[in-house]
């Protein structure tokens, strides 16, 4: 087995990348208004309930409807993983992670179909969509090694007359609420985890990214995953998603979205339900509100493509995303000047358009959302660039830097989830790690400096999970830079990382008298 190594980018500038995107773009388009049903015990059930997935770019192009399952087809979703469980648990982990090795080979044969599906569905332009393809790969193909490294579980000591093994076993049911923002990556590594260290699984994608879930769980089926390993089961949070994480027979729950979401979750799930008989685990991911500090010697030009790409990359849409700019007062103008510079000479549009830099935000929901907090902004501080939006077609935002913010403001302390991030003025190196730390999230943060000694205090009091250097604070990688944060930003499960797997296993000790 070859060592794992992250799956490159695609070169755009090469025209035959470009025709092969184009190609696929128009693929995509053939199947647009199909309808997807549940699929439960490997049967595939259609409803009268269906979600309707729409391009945030053209709200008039339905990508697909889905099938919308209630509680009675939930619990026979739980059930049929129940069954399941019973004998996927006993599979060699070599042979489960195998499926995923196969699995990360048809998406790579599919890649341009599915970067094309993104770009649709989700509005992501091309490199983001073809780094959601790429990470959804790298996922698949980490985790199945991972699966190999840990099936004989870890050593621990024996003495003369006594064998100790000390081993990880399945929990059971899992259920997977993934989000929209990354709808194949998160979507993908959070179903394979589960199901590589033996437990099965019911699958709760995003209502607005629904189609790339199902078109992810055939290509699991192609790969050969037995019936009921995963169920395909979208619904309402409120009616589905709840009775889910209720359930006496759900083992752990996993999930990606927003804090109000995720706190819910973590309430629900400490609660012991009539007739279950464990604690139930949670890895939850909330979100960030994070933030790039500019150090008063750092490379500016760095520091302005690294605020930019942080900030407005798929319009802000990421828990990771530069929301905040803290930069030392004798700098504070040249690099404002210079994010404002590179903003205005990226074109915002369709992303099926190789040109466009930024795309839509996902729906009216969050554009009603967004440009609330843009007003909100200009009444905090100074309004530089952007501030307009655009709904009347596909849900379009410009980027906007609001400037001159004081570190306590609204749009410096909540979640925007948009193209829009706020200036802060720090009169020295330390007080900008102080505004830094000032949230109740703590995912990622990015110094751009060029001082040692403040590179070395900020690995100690920059208190994120993901702490980046002369760099965006965006764009992790599995298996190089393991993803999750603290405080109100989740459970810091570290998503791509060695110790991720793990946490959907229970440890067993096993001692034996000779």
């Amino acid at each position: 087995m070859r060592p794992y190594k992250h799956e490159p980018f695609l070169d755009f500038s090469k025209e035959s990348n470009q025709q092969e995107m184009k190609a696929a773009l128009q693929q995509v388009e053939e199947e647009f208004g199909n309808d997807y049903e549940l699929i439960i015990n490997g049967e595939r059930i259609k409803t009268e309930s269906k979600i309707v997935s729409y391009n945030p770019a053209n709200k008039n192009e339905v990508i697909g409807t889905v099938s919308k399952a209630n509680q009675e087809l939930a619990g026979e979703a739980i059930n049929a993983a129940e069954t399941a469980f019973k004998t996927w648990k006993k599979w060699n982990p070599e042979a489960r992670a195998d499926i995923l090795f196969r699995a990360a080979a048809i998406i790579r044969r599919r890649k341009a179909e599915f970067s094309a599906l993104l770009i649709k569905e989700s509005g992501k332009p091309w490199n983001e969509a073809d780094a959601d393809t790429a990470e959804a790969i790298d996922f698949l193909e980490y985790y199945a090694r991972e699966m190999i490294r840990l099936k004989d579980g870890t050593p621990v000591s024996s003495r003369d007359g006594e064998y100790n093994k000390y081993i990880y076993t399945p929990m059971g049911v899992t259920v997977v609420i993934s989000p929209w923002n990354f709808p194949f990556a998160i979507m993908a590594g959070t179903t394979v985890a589960p199901i590589v260290t033996g437990n099965t699984v019911v699958l709760k994608p995003a209502s607005t990214t629904p189609v790339v879930a199902y078109k992810f769980v055939e290509v699991l089926e192609e790969a050969g995953l037995p019936k009921g390993v995963v169920n395909f089961c979208p619904g309402s949070g409120a009616e589905v998603g709840d009775f889910l994480v209720d359930h006496p027979k759900t083992s752990l729950i996993t999930f990606t979205g927003s804090r109000e979401v995720g706190t819910r979750i973590f309430e629900r799930a400490s609660k012991v339900n009539p007739g279950q008989i464990w604690l139930k685990r949670t890895i939850i991911e909330m979100g960030g509100k994070d933030t790039v500090v500019v150090d008063k010697n750092a490379d500016l030009e760095v520091a302005a493509e690294s605020i930019f790409r942080s900030a407005f990359g798929f319009s802000g849409q990421k828990c990771s995303a530069g929301s905040r700019a803290v930069i030392h007062q004798d700098v504070y103008d040249e690099v404002l000047n210079r994010v404002i510079e590179i903003a205005k000479d990226k074109i915002v549009g369709d992303p099926t358009d190789y040109n466009t830099y930024m795309g839509p935000v996902i729906d009216q929901a969050s554009f009603d959302k967004i440009m609330s907090y843009i007003q909100v902004g200009k009444e905090e501080g100074r309004l530089v660039l952007g501030g307009n939006g655009d709904d009347s077609k596909g849900f379009f935002i410009e980027p906007t830097i609001i400037a001159d913010v004081d570190p306590k403001a609204r749009i410096m302390q909540e979640e925007i989830f948009g193209p829009v991030v706020a200036f802060a003025k720090a009169k020295d190196f330390e007080e900008a790690i102080e505004i830094a730390n000032n949230t109740e999230y703590g995912l990622t943060g990015a110094l751009i400096s060029n001082d040692r000694e403040h590179i070395e205090y900020a690995k100690e009091n920059f208190y994120v999970g993901n702490l980046y250097f002369n760099r965006t604070c965006t764009g992790a990688i599995v298996g190089y830079q393991p993803f999750g944060g603290f405080n109100m930003s989740g459970t810091d499960s570290k998503a791509g990382g060695p110790d991720y797997l793990i946490q959907h296993m229970l440890p067993k000790t096993i001692s034996e008298t000779l």
